[in-house]
């Protein structure tokens, strides 16, 4: 077993994310994993990522707040949808992605991914 509390999940920098702090709970520099790592991210009112794929499936769960989740596909039109508290999304591989919070108040939001992309079928 490996515990990471909170006051100890190492910061890190992601690449378009702003206005938004992100902390690792397991694997990478949190401790070992095998497959797949957790992160936690605090986004400010404001705060928002980038509109990026990704070759690597992630799965969001929203802990706290509200936030305005984009997706989009090659050859499909773009969705976007509102999460609250509980409620997740799954976003492919290859899918553009992008956490935006329009409120007056801080989201927190749960980022679950594995550490490679899907091997070629």
């Amino acid at each position: 077993m490996h515990v990471t509390r909170i006051s100890e999940a190492p910061e890190y920098q992601a690449p378009n994310h702003f206005d938004m702090t992100c902390l690792r709970l397991q694997g990478r520099e949190a401790g070992p994993a095998e497959q797949l790592w957790l992160g936690l991210s605090v986004i400010a009112p404001g705060g928002h990522t980038g509109l990026d794929p990704s070759p690597i499936e992630k799965h969001y769960l929203v802990i706290e707040g509200e936030l305005t989740l984009v997706g989009e596909l090659p050859g499909r039109p773009e969705q976007r949808t509102v999460l609250r508290a509980l409620d997740s999304c799954r976003y492919a591989p290859g899918e553009k992605r992008q956490l935006v919070n329009h409120t007056d108040r801080v989201a927190k939001v749960l980022l679950a991914m594995p550490f490679d992309p899907p091997a070629a079928k």
